[in-house]
């Protein structure tokens, strides 16, 4: 039986980025990672769930988590959940960054936040910042005493922008965190598993990616699209490394509402780049819809392994095998170019049959890297034509199949060479494909065939 999944913890020093909206946690974030991580925009509330990144200083990394801007107010959705993510940031931290806006200066949620952080945490260093520094005229303003009256000293100014400062930002935080239990250190590399969970809005990807990581990491919720950018874990299962990544719902254009959805969809359409393979989750209280078979086209397209999750189904109304199988071929019917990709029936919210996902994951991972010799594959070949004869596709000529070479892993990728002024039936390239899995696997794997003709010049080797 497959293990709980473990957190790797690489026992780095960890510093939380906190403050009200719109002061740029996001961009410092960003900034400090030197990735475009964080979704950044001017609209209260962007930044949800707690983000977690790899900052590197010195020649040595430290973990930084960025947190939803806090209103104090129950203007912004979801302003519980966001609180919430903050305090566990807090409790996680060695070093909190107080960020603020030079160019708006305090207002009242400061004051509240200033309070709340010198009563509670006592014996961790808090550094205020001034961001939006953006050129040397508004450093002055630092000396303000409504900044002193905030009680943790005068800001830093910094420019999240451009840059400005934030080397000497760095310095300090890096000298705050060296006087910890914790100090900044090198880490070894980790190749993971890179496992995307897509699908669309409110099948229950964040739930599920709560439930295989084993902890509530990231906000769930009823309200579509609560889940804005990609966030990610990495874990350890049976010694194995993955790297899961929830994404934000996918749902058709004409229902996409507002610039920070559509920025959202296009950063998970851009995880599927990233991912080895993709659990594409579907509600099994609901039918399946067009939504959900142009993203199963595009996984396909983009040749990445998929595992299909029946999510809810708890919440179905028949258990029996017999409904099972109904439900699979109807599915199968349904996503005819993911014939290869195993399903599971599942319920992220009670926990049932989540554990098979990480056995289908290791099996789906090994038949990306299945690599079939030279020989096998000649000898297959030859058994292959003797049960069923190549089918020609345009013109007279009858085709003629010369040899089949695998090129690569992960996707595996195969090439067959026919005789020149000859083709090849695509059902018959099918056929290869289907053959080529009941013989040497390729679990839950796509495989990419390519077609080519031999030069004539070139004798043709004997099969």
């Amino acid at each position: 039986m497959t293990t709980p999944a473990k957190i790797i913890d690489q026992n780095l020093p960890t510093v939380a980025l906190v403050g009200r909206v719109n002061v740029g946690k996001s961009s410092l974030f960003n900034r400090i990672i030197e990735e475009r991580h964080a979704l950044v925009s001017d609209i209260p509330g962007t930044t949800r769930t707690r983000n977690m990144g790899i900052a590197s200083w010195r020649g040595k990394n430290f973990r930084l988590i960025d947190t939803g801007g806090l209103t104090f107010t129950d203007d912004v959705p979801l302003e519980d959940d966001i609180v919430q993510q903050t305090a566990l940031a807090i409790s996680e931290a060695d070093v909190i960054i107080f960020v603020t806006d030079i160019q708006e200066g305090i207002l009242p949620q400061e004051r509240e936040l200033s309070r709340i952080l010198l009563q509670k945490v006592k014996d961790k260093p808090i550094l205020l910042v001034a961001n939006k520094a953006d050129n040397l005229s508004f450093y002055p303003a630092v000396h303000d005493r409504e900044w002193r009256k905030l009680g943790l000293g005068e800001p830093v100014p910094v420019s999240a922008a451009n840059g400005s400062n934030v080397g000497d930002l760095l310095d300090i935080i890096y000298k705050k965190l060296a006087r910890g239990s914790r100090r900044p250190k090198v880490i070894k590399e980790i190749l993971p598993i890179k496992v995307a969970i897509m699908g669309r809005p409110n099948v229950g990807k964040s739930s599920l990616f709560n439930k295989l990581i084993g902890e509530e990491r990231v906000i769930v919720s009823d309200m579509p699209h609560t889940t804005r950018e990609p966030h990610d874990t990495l874990v350890e299962v049976d010694h194995q490394p993955i790297l899961f990544i929830d994404t934000a719902g996918i749902r058709r254009k004409n229902k996409v509402s507002g610039e920070l959805e559509k920025i959202g969809i296009g950063k998970s359409i851009a995880t599927v780049n990233k991912s080895d393979i993709v659990l594409l989750v579907l509600d099994a209280t609901e039918p399946i819809t067009d939504q959900d078979q142009q993203l199963a086209g595009l996984l396909r397209e983009h040749t990445r392994s998929v595992i299909m999750v029946i999510n809810k189904w708890d919440q179905a109304e028949d258990n029996s095998d017999n409904f099972r199988n109904k439900v699979k071929a109807d599915i199968y019917t349904a996503f005819p170019h993911l014939n290869f990709a195993p399903i599971v029936f599942t319920s992220a919210k009670t926990g049932y049959r989540v554990h098979q996902i990480f056995l289908l994951i290791k099996q789906a991972w090994e038949g990306r890297q299945v690599v079939v010799d030279d020989g096998r594959l000649k000898e297959f070949l030859k058994q292959t034509i003797r049960r069923h004869l190549p089918t020609r596709g345009k013109g007279v000529r009858h085709p003629r199949i010369i040899s089949l070479t695998q090129l690569a892993t992960n996707p595996p990728v195969f090439d067959i060479v026919i005789k020149a002024n000859t083709s090849l039936h695509l059902s018959y390239v099918h056929f290869i494909e289907n053959r080529l899995r009941e013989e040497f696997g390729f679990f839950g794997c796509p495989i990419v065939m390519k077609l080519s003709k031999l030069k004539r010049h070139t004798a043709p080797p004997k099969l």
